[in-house]
């Protein structure tokens, strides 16, 4: 295994396999929360795609959005590895790239939102730096200061 990082390589496509991919792994479901094929398009059009890629296949992908000029606050939108490659530092890596991303062009902090029953990647955010700021009902609101 030889896993390729990449920025913005991606198509909608790539995306929308990946997503189907993932989709039962999210909590909960992500096929349950939204129409992959129309989120496939919003993040291909609107979002920086942080990619781990094993030769032809995504294996893992951050996307967010750096839209907020204003506030200067970044949006993760996603983050998802496939199944078998989970455990190998993939999600962590992409994410540090998100970070170093928004450092580059001044952003102040990175939200996004996870499902607290969703520990395994509470743990992940947590070990990066992420910080919960608020609980609502189970869905935790995180957030990275820069």
């Amino acid at each position: 295994m030889s896993i390729k990082y990449v920025q913005g390589k991606t198509s909608e496509e790539f995306i929308f396999f990946h997503l189907n991919q993932c989709s039962a792994d999210f909590i909960p479901p992500l096929d349950t929360k939204v129409n992959i094929q129309e989120y496939a398009a919003k993040i291909f059009e609107k979002a920086v795609t942080f990619e781990a890629w094993d030769d032809n296949v995504m294996v893992g992908l951050v996307a967010a959005y750096f839209d907020d000029v204003t506030d200067r606050i970044g949006y993760i939108t996603n983050v998802s590895t496939i199944r078998e490659y989970r455990r190998k530092g993939i999600a962590g890596n992409l994410l540090n790239q998100c970070i170093d991303h928004a450092k580059k062009n001044n952003f102040h902090s990175i939200c996004l939102e996870v499902s607290a029953l969703n520990s395994s990647a509470v743990l992940i955010y947590i070990k990066i730096g992420f910080q919960i700021k608020e609980d609502r009902d189970k869905l935790l609101i995180m957030k990275y200061e820069i």
